[in-house]
């Protein structure tokens, strides 16, 4: 019941406020909105005479939030972006061919350090992580992965 007339005596002009500040009507119904949700959560630690300007913090930081990241967003924006438009057909010759070797090369390793390799390189996982799966010792693992990358180096030399 004290929470409905609080909202009712300050929801006009909190968001004249930040209708005023923004100049979008969308905006100040959604931040005073938030705010009262604020409210309502910190209701315990806000003493009754205190609750407008509460709110009105809370509106001023949410609105100071939102254009920090209207920034960001906009300098995104600006930001000059590759497509694939954009990329040399060279470059993709060559990533295709060394796509092409690093199979080649990942195919020719022993199957032990081949499991290894691409638990740990293509699915991110963390030599502890691959040796409870294989049942194997870290340094088991350690030493796969070594060995692997040494094949892969001799390999890569030769081609």
């Amino acid at each position: 019941m004290i929470f409905r007339k609080l909202f009712d005596a300050h929801r006009t002009e909190l968001q004249a406020y930040i209708y005023f500040r923004s100049g979008q009507r969308d905006l100040a119904e959604d931040l005073v909105q938030e705010s009262f949700l604020k409210l309502w959560q910190n209701c315990a630690k806000v003493p009754y005479e205190k609750v407008r300007g509460f709110l009105y913090k809370v509106l001023k930081n949410q609105l100071y939030n939102r254009a920090e990241h209207e920034k960001v967003v906009l300098k995104f924006q600006l930001k000059p972006q590759k497509t694939s438009e954009a990329i040399d057909p060279q470059f993709l010759l060559e990533e295709k061919e060394f796509s092409d070797r690093l199979a080649e090369s990942v195919s020719e390793l022993p199957e032990g350090q081949r499991v290894v390799f691409l638990m740990n390189r293509i699915e991110k996982k963390k030599y502890r992580e691959i040796a409870d799966l294989l049942g194997i010792s870290v340094k088991a693992v350690e030493k796969r992965m070594h060995l692997a990358l040494v094949s892969m180096r001799k390999i890569h030399q030769k081609i």
